[in-house]
């Protein structure tokens, strides 16, 4: 095989993934060996290795110990659904969809108060060391971990208010809008920014990732009258999920 100027592991890994794609190369079928691959392409087998590699950082083949690099069972991805709309009910989106019957999502969390990091407090408006609520939250469906979040709420703004743990007392899980409005904060503006990167190894052995797998990062922020009142980042497997955006017209 002649190769042009890519390098040639990349040549290599992109001719094997192609037949994962196209079903030449269907789930649990164990991938060419490392000497197959030098055989058949005419390489090194530091180029046999290094394409072995590359198809694994991507999620699509895995190694079973003693047995060899096989084909992953490539998962149909589901939605997750990010919205501008407000049901009246006050409940979050997710909360809403969850409160169906036919629904299979669970949910659990843990607040703490903190100190803010350096970026943290950046995108809060803070300065670093300030103290912020934070609450880690775990999405599951039908009893898979599904989503991350973390967020960050001043204490400054919710400190000593009824609203102060996200998740408990009268307005425990009704959303950042609802509890910020109980305390006549009027939140009206929202950002999202929406990223990628390898998965942290916390955050890959939570969603039952491997090493290496990409995720979705959201980073959330919302605002009352320009001052950030909570910002979140919400991590979910870019191999399973899709992100599904729902924005309103004006």
């Amino acid at each position: 095989m002649t190769f042009g100027e890519q390098p040639a592991y990349l040549r290599v890994a992109g001719d094997l993934r192609k037949k994962i794609v196209d079903g030449s190369l269907p789930p649990h079928t164990r991938l060419p060996s490392q000497a197959r691959i030098r055989e058949e392409y005419g390489v090194s087998d530091t180029v046999a290795l290094e394409a072995r590699k590359v198809l694994m950082a991507e999620g699509l083949v895995e190694g079973r110990s003693g047995s060899g690099t096989y084909v992953r069972e490539r998962p149909v991805p589901r939605r997750v659904a990010r919205s501008g709309y407000r049901p009246d009910s006050g409940s979050t989106p997710f909360r809403q969809e969850q409160a169906d019957v036919s629904a299979r999502g669970t949910w659990e969390s843990h607040s703490a108060q903190a100190e803010a990091s350096g970026a943290i407090a950046e995108r809060l408006g803070l300065q670093a060391g300030d103290r912020v609520m934070c609450t880690k939250y775990v999405f599951r469906d039908a009893g898979e971990a599904m989503m991350l979040s973390t967020s960050w709420e001043p204490l400054a703004v919710t400190g000593r208010t009824p609203v102060m743990l996200p998740e408990e007392g009268p307005l425990g899980g009704m959303g950042v809008v609802e509890r910020m409005a109980a305390i006549d904060v009027i939140v009206d503006n929202v950002t999202e920014e929406v990223g990628a990167r390898p998965g942290l190894a916390e955050e890959v052995s939570a969603l039952g990732g491997v090493p290496g797998h990409v995720v979705v990062v959201i980073q959330r922020t919302y605002y009352a009258s320009g001052r950030p009142v909570e910002t979140a980042d919400v991590v979910v497997p870019a191999d399973r999920y899709r992100i599904a955006y729902h924005l309103p017209v004006k």
